[in-house]
């Protein structure tokens, strides 16, 4: 059914394509539409093989999950009229991509299965990992911060450079002598998004602020307020909530990510061996 084998690579380019350039298969130039074909040829190819495998015998995906994810997908456009229209430019329509929907996610279903049968993790091997990899788990120094931002807009009276450092300055003075109302005057004057939430930015390491946001932060006590700071979005007032000195993360909390992340490798190691095995002249299955 070359129709069926058609439809499959064309769900299969569209998606490289998205992955790849952000673009649909229409858009691309010659070179990136070359690449992005040979990717869907080959991954089409792939996937004949694995659903081919005795694995795949008793796969399957319920209508019920597959008619979910098309409603999901259906869901990012304004009206069914434009759906239609981009699966057209596309070489599909509805038939066809929910049918290499379907497909796809069989192959997902048929590779988690695969990957169950990976070497299971014991407690040495977590230990191992803990002992030999101790640079993953050095914890930096953070701080959780609150700011207060006036912006600066020429074209507003109140945002006016020497406005909005006038009344950055008001508030810098309330909180040197009343630190505990900084999420109270956060709330009523900040002009960032994160006034709602007292002007919390979060539990930072060194370098995620504007530098000078940054160099000012990282000399404040626990519970101290800056002076007013400059940055390229406007004027700052900052106050550093608590210190969390740097440290190294023990054993026991890393136990369970280490687990995670030896159990992923672990299996997409049997999962590549397996499809490896499936290209394989002979199709010697050793994994």
């Amino acid at each position: 059914m070359p129709e069926v084998i058609d439809s499959g690579v064309a769900y299969l380019a569209l998606k490289a394509a998205q992955k790849l350039y952000g673009k649909a298969p229409t858009a691309l130039q010659a070179d990136e539409s070359m690449r992005v074909q040979s990717m869907a040829q080959k991954q089409h190819q792939l996937e004949t093989l694995v659903l081919a495998a005795p694995e795949a015998r008793d796969a399957m995906v319920p209508p019920s999950t597959v008619e979910a994810a098309m409603q999901e997908i259906r869901g990012r456009y304004p009206n069914e009229d434009d759906f239609a229209s981009d699966l057209a430019q596309n070489g599909l329509d509805e038939a066809s991509f929910a049918q290499a929907l379907e497909r796809e996610m069989k192959v997902e279903a048929i590779m988690e299965k695969v990957g169950t049968r990976a070497e299971s993790v014991s407690d040495t091997d977590v230990d191992l990992y803990y002992q030999y990899h101790p640079e993953q788990f050095r914890r930096p120094e953070t701080r959780l911060v609150r700011h207060i931002l006036v912006t600066i807009n020429e074209s507003m009276a109140e945002n006016t450079r020497e406005a909005a450092h006038q009344r950055i300055s008001e508030i810098a003075a309330r909180l040197a002598k009343e630190p505990g109302r900084f999420e109270e005057q956060a709330l009523k004057h900040s002009e960032c998004p994160t006034a709602l939430d007292g002007g919390k930015l979060g539990d930072l390491p060194r370098g995620k602020l504007f530098p000078e946001l940054d160099q000012a932060l990282f000399e404040l006590k626990a519970g101290e307020v800056s002076g007013v700071l400059e940055s390229e979005l406007g004027f700052h007032v900052l106050r550093c909530d608590t210190i969390t000195e740097a440290g190294v993360l023990g054993f026991n909390q890393a136990k369970p990510h280490i687990r995670k992340l030896l159990e992923q490798k672990r299996k997409r190691a049997y999962q590549q061996a397996w499809v490896r095995q499936l290209n394989s002249p002979d199709g010697s299955r050793d994994a």
